[in-house]
């Protein structure tokens, strides 16, 4: 039995720990924060509940082996999508509902093209969940895909999400829908590879889902789990330093402690890790752009709002405007969007909300939080305060005005978040959409990795895979 420590209680690390305990292995984790879940952060106000973090679930399956009790409810629709002409395009689960959604919005031609772009996404799909997401994977074994020239040519590591949905779709509207799904990634879509096209072909063929009581009662679930199944989850206990010489000893905490430790599991950024925490800085290679980051309004609202999905997306007439606003352009430093394509879940659930009354999370994409040019500083004072009055005044341009009927408005900048979570800079995913990221093994022996920051990538499903791909790696106990 093998003695093991798990850095960061997010979904990855909890993940991890209940398959290394069901191994045979005795597994403490260590978490800096008050509650578990990581960035399935979770905020109560006067009977509101809001999720702070992710809203949506996908993929419920790869969660399905690790003894939780979820429950989720299926959404329809999985996105409704509001266009600058006022447009509205409800997606489906049902690929002939959708079909029958977008030919009727959008003419028949646009059905079209997305049934035929769908069958492209379905190869690349399957090409990259056979290939790529639940294996380890290397600039070695990639190079090793161009093999499989079938595998190569659907994942099409040359190509950018943006040229593939100019190739297949001629709406700029399905584009606008397309070029969305890099920001699940955290990316650019003008930079993102065509392999994304997996997301939405996986979102909208697995289904979204929706946890009563919200996203959160997941971490929650994931706890509980552990402390039935022996695993020692300490909250409130920083890891400040990771011990090794050729190979890992165990971890030091804020504390002073030391505990011993055949194995340690990192679930913080990849980028803190191998910055801060090991015995001497060691360069990252394999680091992908780091992901956007995400500006918050967590709103108490009397009354409903039937023309409110679950989620609801509003894009901006420029959506490459708020790209070279969130990113930089040459030339132009990183700045708040000034037209931004915004984000509404607003759940219907008795459980988050007082009667009569909906709790909406508001996200729009930024940049990240810092000084430099691909950055803002978000800590200038006034600027949370301005940039949400602008929000919601985006939102009454786009038909949607609930600036009278707010009982309170609170924010959530990018700054918040980086203190929240120790996400470098408060990017949502880490490290932004790609093929290569940084690797599940560590630099020394013994030193595994799990999470958004890491292969396979960021969203729960991901971090999910990352957790079982580690925990192969490490094997049963003897």
């Amino acid at each position: 039995m093998s003695e093991i420590v798990v850095i960061g209680a997010g979904v990855g690390g909890l993940a991890v720990a209940l398959r290394l305990s069901a191994a045979g292995h005795r597994v403490t984790v260590h978490e800096r924060a008050a509650r578990p879940g990581g960035k399935l952060g979770v905020h109560e106000r006067d009977g509101y509940r809001f999720d702070t973090g992710p809203s949506l679930l996908t993929l419920p399956e790869v969660f399905a082996d690790l003894g939780l009790d979820l429950r989720p409810r299926p959404l329809d629709p999985v996105v409704r999508h509001v266009f600058p002409d006022g447009v509205t395009l409800d997606s489906s689960s049902d690929h002939g509902v959708f079909l029958e959604r977008i030919g009727a919005a959008l003419g028949p031609e646009a059905a079209a093209d997305w049934d035929r772009f769908w069958r492209r996404a379905a190869r690349i799909w399957h090409a990259s969940w056979e290939s790529v997401l639940q294996r380890p994977v290397s600039a070695a074994s990639l190079a090793r895909l161009s093999w499989r020239v079938g595998d190569l040519a659907a994942i099409a590591p040359w190509s950018s999400l943006r040229a593939l949905g100019r190739r297949h779709l001629r709406d700029p509207r399905l584009r606008m829908l397309l070029d969305r799904y890099a920001t699940y990634t955290g990316t650019d879509p003008r930079r993102a590879p065509a392999a994304l096209a997996a997301i939405p072909y996986a979102e909208l063929t697995h289904g979204g889902w929706y946890l009563p009581g919200g996203l959160v009662t997941l971490g929650d679930s994931l706890h509980a789990r552990c402390a039935d199944q022996g695993v020692r989850v300490r909250l409130r206990s920083e890891v400040t330093a990771i011990e090794a010489d050729h190979r890992v000893r165990g971890v030091r905490l804020a504390s002073g402690e030391f505990q011993r430790a055949d194995v340690v599991v990192s679930n913080v950024d990849a980028a803190t890790l191998y910055r801060d925490l090991l015995p001497a800085p060691k360069p990252l290679r394999g680091l992908a752009d780091r992901s956007l980051a995400g500006f918050v309004l967590l709103l108490g609202v009397r009354g409903e709002t039937p023309e409110l999905a679950h989620h609801t997306v509003f894009f901006p007439a420029d959506y490459d405007a708020e790209f070279d606003a969130v990113f930089g352009a040459p030339g132009r430093r990183a700045r708040p969007v000034d037209d931004p394509a915004v984000f509404v879940t607003r759940a219907d659930d008795p459980l988050v909300r007082p009667d009569g009354r909906e709790a909406w999370f508001v996200l729009v994409n930024a940049a990240r939080q810092g000084t430099g040019w691909s950055a803002v500083d978000w800590r200038r004072p006034g600027l949370a305060g301005a940039y949400a009055d602008h929000v919601l005044a985006v939102l009454a341009r786009r038909g949607l005005d609930v600036r009278g009927r707010l009982e309170f408005a609170e924010t959530r900048t990018p700054a918040d978040l980086a203190e929240a979570t120790g996400a470098p800079g408060g990017a949502i995913y880490g490290t932004a959409g790609g093929l290569l990221r940084p690797g599940n093994r560590g630099p020394v022996d013994g030193l595994y990795l799990v999470g958004g920051s890491v292969h396979p990538g960021g969203g729960l499903p991901m971090v999910t895979l990352s957790a079982r791909i580690v925990a192969d790696q490490i094997g049963p106990a003897v």
